[in-house]
């Protein structure tokens, strides 16, 4: 794929071939490649009349629907750069990213105006334009939703510098227009990390880089189908660089793509078997969420090949409850928002060792070392990876000092650090071992909080985990666990949890105490803070 093609450039071929094919199927309603492409280039047109000029930046603040995708490639086509967040940001998060990126119009979901409208006196934005979820919908589906009070609905106010979607959409329909010149080395989007910092960090993803990274992660499953003919079940957010590299680059390529605006399970398992997806996004806790499912086996979903999971290590034990009711693997995958998504992934021609989460794919080159030094480990060994790429992210946005810890120069090429610690077998399959923030140090050994969480996450009665380390002079660290049990499970103790990982670990990294919580705290993209509980921990001791 030439490095000079955009974003919309790419979509624009292939529409062109697959006009009459389904591109996305919405709440049950199909829109054709051609219905896509129209509702875009009428979009980039309303947003060129607004005043839009290249690399300007527009926040899209919208749920998983179509109206994300014509967003999306809508504003690219006028030449702007996306700023993708996810739909429960609050005013304070909403301000500080409009702000960190000089973003001057939103897109936004009715329900989320009344945010839009508090934070837009302390921001740059000028223009906003208002989407209802049902709004690209039949009339039938519009009424049956309002009828039956099923559709949230927020209230909104129009002035001369706030619109609605759908009509900006009506009102430019067929118009012509003067597209900007673009290159591949141009800004297609600003995606921000939930991480591990106290502010998210912006990562510019350019649209060579974003062609690259989705058509190579996209097509792993073509030993299973050919990639025009996949089905899409993406169950993972259109804003994450998991939903649009796994997910939404199947435009890219004449795919389908099955989008609601939040996760349903009944609404998932019936949109696999009404559609016949042959692909299905998720996370490893959606996975376990959907075997314990009471109606899960009232549902066909043989017509899935390829169950993709990413974003956490899948646990062993439902690795092999899927085999096992399906007779399919779930193929695992690696990645981080800095290389714009998979860095290894499981191949789909090969029987993966249960643990594996992929090979390095071939646009990424990778390096595993240690971590205070950034010298190479022995083969075999772990350390923490680092990955460079030709298309290579070299700096966030606004972050110099964040930049300066996560960027490094080496033998002349740029590389991330992941601060995750992997190892790699002899078949160049690697293995997630700890983040190297997040690994306890306990007697003078290294015990990693990942291992001991997936252990206790395998007991029947755990629902959730977070394993820290407690400061002690004696000790260095002692490990305390968190633990979230099942709503329905009573009686399990803490001694039952420790006897449960006596079985599985070695006794030093058995916890030496299980604290119950109601919830442990995640970001907004649903990763484990284990940072908050290891802050929470400092204060009590110092108290």
């Amino acid at each position: 794929m030439s490095d000079d093609r955009t974003i919309p450039a790419q979509f624009i071929s292939v529409a062109e071939k697959r006009e009459d094919q389904t591109g996305i199927i919405y709440l049950g309603t199909r829109f054709t490649y051609r219905r896509i492409r129209q509702m875009a280039d009428s979009f980039a047109a309303a947003m060129l009349e607004k005043g839009l000029t290249p690399g300007q930046k527009v926040i899209i603040y919208v749920p998983n629907s179509i109206q994300w995708v014509v967003a999306w490639l809508g504003i690219q086509r006028a030449g702007g750069v996306c700023v993708p967040i996810t739909p429960i940001y609050t005013p304070s998060d909403l301000e500080y990213i409009a702000n960190d990126s000089d973003a001057e119009a939103i897109v936004c979901a009715d329900t989320n105006f009344g945010y839009v409208k508090k934070v837009l006196p302390e921001t740059k934005m000028k223009i906003v334009v208002i989407t209802r979820m049902t709004e690209m919908l039949p009339a039938w589906k519009r009424f049956y939703g309002y009828l039956f009070d099923i559709v949230p609905g927020g209230k909104t106010q129009l002035d001369e510098n706030t619109f609605e979607m759908g009509k900006l959409i009506k009102a430019h329909a067929g118009r012509s227009m003067e597209l900007p010149a673009r290159s591949g080395q141009d800004l297609a989007e600003i995606l921000y990390t939930g991480g591990t910092t106290k502010h998210p960090k912006g990562v510019p993803i350019t649209h060579a880089l974003f062609l690259a990274s989705a058509d190579e992660q996209i097509r792993v499953s073509q030993p299973l189908f050919p990639a025009a003919d996949n089905v899409i079940m993406a169950n993972a957010p259109l804003f994450h660089v998991l939903g649009q590299t796994c997910s939404l680059a199947t435009l890219l390529v004449g795919g389908s793509l099955i989008l609601q605006p939040k996760v349903n399970l009944d609404a998932t398992f019936e949109s696999i078997r009404r559609f016949r997806a042959r692909t299905m996004i998720g996370v490893p806790t959606l996975y376990r969420m959907m075997l314990e499912h009471d109606r899960l086996d009232q549902y066909d979903m043989h017509s899935v090949d390829y169950w993709y999971s990413a974003g956490d290590v899948l646990p062993v034990e439902v690795g092999k409850r899927w085999q096992e009711k399906f007779g399919k693997p779930i193929y695992q995958g690696y990645g981080a928002t800095e290389t714009c998504g998979g860095v290894a992934m499981c191949p789909t021609d090969i029987d993966n060792p249960p643990k594996s989460i992929g090979r390095i794919v071939p646009s990424k080159s990778v390096q595993i070392v240690n971590p205070a030094f950034l010298s190479p480990v022995e083969p075999g060994k772990p350390g923490e990876l680092i990955v460079s790429s030709p298309h290579m992210v070299k700096a966030y946005i606004n972050k110099p000092e964040e930049t300066a810890e996560a960027f490094v120069e080496l033998e002349g090429k740029i590389w991330y650090r992941t601060a995750d610690v992997v190892s790699m077998d002899a078949d160049g399959n690697l293995y997630f071992v700890d983040r190297t923030v997040d690994t306890i140090k306990h007697k003078g050994y290294r015990v990693s909080a990942s291992e001991i969480e997936a252990v206790l996450q395998e007991h029947h009665a755990v629902v959730a985990s977070c394993v820290v380390g407690i400061p002690d002079e004696k000790m260095g660290e002692r490990i305390k666990a968190f633990v979230v049990l099942k709503e329905d499970i009573k009686g399990i103790t803490g001694y039952d949890l420790t006897k449960w990982c006596r079985e599985s670990l070695v006794s030093y990294k058995v916890p030496q105490y299980i604290e119950f919580r109601d919830m442990l705290p995640k970001s907004k993209v649903g990763k484990l803070l284990r940072r908050e509980i290891r802050d929470e921990e400092k204060r009590m001791s110092e108290q």
